[in-house]
């Protein structure tokens, strides 16, 4: 079989020719596989198994795809690599601390926790739900929407400001505010 490059091979991915991922797959899975590994993702197994296959998914999928004006090929699929890494990790922290503010997932989970025997912990967490929400009321739309982006969804305060197009020491001054506003409304009654 002829040796092809990376270049040509990509140009092949492109053309949606499956043979030339294939052939991408077997020269690289180690080195993206290792990778991810490495980058704080590596205790899971089969969590670095799903990154690779994504990484090889975008690799497919993508339109753009990699230019050799602008790099080599493996540099430019580590990049790849590690950015598609970066968002599983975040998305994992985030699925770890969220708390579920819709009705029907709690009443669900209350029902897994009483099997499990852990009705007290599904308790407190639907009632620290019923707490936010009500101390909400208290929040403008924007500072809501920052807690949910920066608390919930994971977002950085630079992301978060680069996307509503405010200067950075804005979203940090209405986080502020945000949280001394939350933090009066969820303190126990009496307690100053």
């Amino acid at each position: 079989m002829q040796q092809y490059s990376d270049e040509q091979l990509m140009q092949q991915i492109k053309e949606k020719q499956s043979a030339a991922l294939r052939i991408l797959y077997d020269r690289y899975v180690r080195l993206v596989y290792s990778f991810v590994l490495k980058s704080g993702a590596g205790g899971d197994p089969q969590f670095v198994q799903d990154i690779v296959q994504l990484v090889f998914t975008r690799i497919w999928t993508t339109e753009t795809g990699y230019d050799p004006g602008k790099g080599q090929f493996v540099n430019w699929l580590i990049t790849v690599t590690r950015n598609i890494t970066i968002d599983q990790l975040r998305k994992r922290r985030k699925q770890e601390r969220l708390v579920p503010f819709d009705n029907e997932s709690t009443e669900a989970e209350l029902a897994d926790y009483y099997r499990q025997d852990m009705l007290q912990d599904a308790v407190s967490r639907m009632m620290l739900k019923q707490q936010i929400e009500a101390a909400y009321r208290f929040l403008s739309n924007s500072q809501v929407q920052l807690i949910r982006d920066f608390y919930w969804d994971g977002y950085t305060l630079n992301e978060i400001a680069e996307r509503n197009g405010e200067p950075l020491g804005t979203v940090k001054s209405r986080l502020h505010q945000a949280l001394k506003t939350l933090r009066k409304q969820l303190k126990p009654d009496g307690e100053e």
